[in-house]
């Protein structure tokens, strides 16, 4: 851990601190600029993007059978781009039927499309598809690290980024890191205090310095998302990891101005952490979940990243230069070490199907 002890600030758990650095009242994600001003998500990387998230939320209806009301949630919207985007690619009559809710702490931007709804928090009771796109990654958890002896303890931060160990991990947190994130050299929570790490343990086997992210805010804020589906499909697209290729020192990290920098809790740059994400998939208790790579998911949208033929290059120049524009859009968005690499949670609410909902198949657009 980077030391703290010249530090005068006050020193607290990775997840007080990350919530008031990104959402408190001089946090991060309250400044004019937004999101788009530091770095580059799927959604600013192309319209792509929302054209395909578009083709879903009509799949998604079909799958309902057309209600008279369709809903289409961006949580964490940044500055409303996906939504507005979603609305503009959909098929007239979808559209007609369809309410964009933009969900965001900061105010409502302005210029964006009128038909957006912006609100603080998702709408309870709809039908349709809520979509999340680099949501759970920024929601705030608390970060461990082992010691010499294996005892897993909350690693806690002060302002200017600098961490100390703090107290052994116990509880529901102990819990959860048991199931999800098992530490190599510490053992099970017990009986007594129940602390996980705090026994023995085994000989030879303690590695010290072995770090985790604690993903039970991130589940229980799943759950709470999920919720608000009557009927429809919830999809969170993040960084993400699975148990079996959990990283061995974390995820933590920052970013400013479009580049990776030291997590700093102080407002000055955005925290992030990859999801564990098989853990929120397995939070609401619900049938259905489905896991996959952006790349396959999108690729079943429709976003294939094919180069056009060359023949069009004769035949029609300008219309072979926006195909190729498109189709080096669709690769970024779909490439394995880049976008491509994101993980897709889609969980059903209701009768659609997440796996029918994601092949390959033709669309017929509603008249």
């Amino acid at each position: 851990m980077r030391d703290a002890t010249r530090s005068p600030a006050r020193a607290r758990g990775w997840r007080e601190a990350t919530e008031e650095a990104l959402y408190g009242p001089d946090g991060f994600y309250r400044r004019p600029e937004g999101p788009a001003g530091h770095f580059r998500t799927s959604v600013h990387a192309s319209p792509l993007f929302a054209g395909a998230v578009a083709r879903l939320l009509c799949r998604v209806d079909a799958a309902l059978g057309h209600p008279p009301e369709l809903a289409f949630v961006d949580m964490a919207a940044g500055r409303g781009e996906l939504a507005a985007g979603v609305l503009a690619a959909l098929p007239p009559a979808v559209a007609a039927r369809t309410t964009a809710y933009a969900v965001e702490i900061t105010r409502r931007p302005g210029g964006l499309d009128p038909r957006v709804r912006w609100l603080p928090a998702p709408p309870h009771g709809i039908t349709g598809l809520l979509f999340a796109n680099e949501w759970l990654d920024n929601v705030p958890l608390d970060v461990v690290e082992t010691d010499g002896a294996g005892v897993v303890r909350r690693v806690l931060v002060a302002g200017d980024g600098t961490e100390r160990p703090g107290a052994p991990v116990e509880g529901a947190d102990a819990a959860w890191l048991t199931r999800w994130w098992p530490l190599p050299g510490t053992t099970a929570p017990g009986t007594g205090a129940g602390a996980a790490g705090t026994r023995e343990a085994a000989a030879g086997a303690a590695v010290p310095g072995l770090r985790a992210e604690i993903g039970l805010p991130r589940d229980t804020a799943w759950t709470s998302a999920v919720a608000t589906l009557e009927r429809g499909l919830a999809v969170a697209a993040d960084y993400a990891h699975t148990a079996g290729a959990r990283p061995p020192y974390g995820t933590l990290a920052g970013f400013r101005e479009g580049r990776e920098t030291a997590p700093v809790p102080d407002g000055s740059c955005d925290i992030t952490a990859h999801v564990a994400l098989d853990a929120c998939a397995a939070a609401p208790g619900l049938p259905g979940a489905l896991l996959l790579p952006q790349r396959e998911a999108l690729r079943a949208l429709g976003v294939t990243g094919a180069r056009p033929p060359l023949a069009l290059a004769s035949r029609d120049p300008a219309a072979y230069v926006r195909a190729l524009a498109g189709a080096s859009e669709a690769a970024e968005l779909t490439a394995p070490d880049g976008l491509g690499g994101f993980l897709w949670l889609a969980q059903p609410v209701g009768p659609p199907d997440a796996s029918a909902l994601l092949v390959d198949v033709a669309d017929h657009e509603e008249q």
